[in-house]
């Protein structure tokens, strides 16, 4: 049977007070230590960002506050910066830190910026979603791959 949560956080500075809905088929929580687990087919969408996984775990604080999001296996996502970029991908793991608004890649990492058409190949890359800066890391065998469009340059 699959669980739905809908989590309406009224923290401004942490989640803009906009609604975060959580669909998975199974649930589970530790109040005490502050974490909750989600697993099998999560969904989680926040105004126009998205994250699916395989698993997800949500850490909190003393006032039930999200730090941190862990989500893991064959995860995608779609995330749009305060300055409006637009980003997609895919990759193994990501971590989620909504008090820097950080967004950490790893393995595997294809991440697309869709409305500037330019992507980031690497197993590691962090993601800003305030200033919008991106970091990447490649493997010893396996650089970081940066591609740009530049089909509107041959059309000049």
């Amino acid at each position: 049977m699959k669980y739905i949560l809908l989590i309406a956080i009224f923290c401004s500075n942490i989640l803009l007070a906009k609604e975060l809905k959580i669909v998975a088929d199974t649930f589970s929580a530790d109040e005490l230590k502050g974490i909750s687990i989600f697993t099998g087919n999560v969904k989680i969408k926040r105004y126009h960002d998205e994250l699916n996984a395989t698993k997800v775990t949500i850490y909190t604080d003393k006032d039930n506050k999200p730090t941190k999001f862990m989500a893991i296996g064959d995860v995608s996502f779609k995330v749009e910066t305060e300055a409006l970029a637009k980003y997609e991908g895919v990759a193994q793991k990501v971590i989620y830190l909504p008090l820097k608004k950080e967004y950490k890649f790893y393995g595997n990492v294809h991440l697309k910026q869709v409305n500037e058409k330019k992507e980031i190949l690497g197993n590691e890359v962090t993601l800003n979603a305030i200033d919008g800066t991106a970091n990447a890391n490649g493997l010893k065998k396996a650089p970081v791959i940066m591609i740009f469009d530049m089909k509107d340059e041959e059309k000049k």
